[in-house]
């Protein structure tokens, strides 16, 4: 095997990607304090066509040094947006007919292998914060809790890698029922 230049890549362009038919997903970021992590989750938005982030309450927004160091420039393709309050994006994309996804450790969740995709649906998916994670109110309005499996000692995963799975997943998931 021969590794690919990035010539060969078949890359998007800026305005393709803004084009470009979206993945049903939304991001939701409830309070992330490492730029670096907003940063990934900008690229692992771009990476796989999400529609939309939603930077919400202390996490930071482009333009940031920091923010784009990882993010490598997906700030200019991925659309995004800040909002003060979690909930009221929460709210605001339930109107909108979104389901809502926080990505947590909480009684009776449904763990990722098991989560089905429901066709014809738009996903919202919460990363909450690197210590406390998703906000207790947020988790109370979403329509589903899902947790990554987890089987070490720390039971604890990085906000950017735990972004990268679900995505992967949900994406997987789309694609199959499509």
């Amino acid at each position: 095997m021969r590794k690919l230049k990035n010539s060969e890549l078949d890359r998007l362009s800026v305005d393709a990607f803004k084009e470009a038919a979206k993945t049903p997903i939304i991001i939701v970021l409830d309070n992330i304090r490492s730029l670096n992590n907003i940063g990934s989750v900008f690229r692992t938005s771009d990476a796989f066509l999400i529609e939309k982030i939603y930077l919400c309450g202390i996490t930071a927004t482009p333009p940031h040094k920091d923010i784009h160091k990882t993010a490598l420039g997906s700030t200019e393709t991925v659309d995004w947006e800040y909002t003060k309050k979690t909930l009221d994006v929460i709210e605001k994309l339930k109107l909108e007919g979104v389901k809502i996804c926080s990505i947590e450790q909480a009684e009776n969740a449904t763990m990722l292998h098991d989560f089905k995709i429901e066709p014809d649906t738009k996903y919202a998916l919460v990363f909450g914060n690197e210590v406390k994670g998703v906000s207790q109110e947020v988790v109370n309005t979403s329509d589903y809790v899902i947790e990554i499996p987890q089987f070490g000692t720390k039971h604890s995963l990085n906000i950017s890698v735990s972004c990268g799975v679900v995505v992967w997943d949900i994406f997987s998931k789309l694609k199959v029922n499509s």
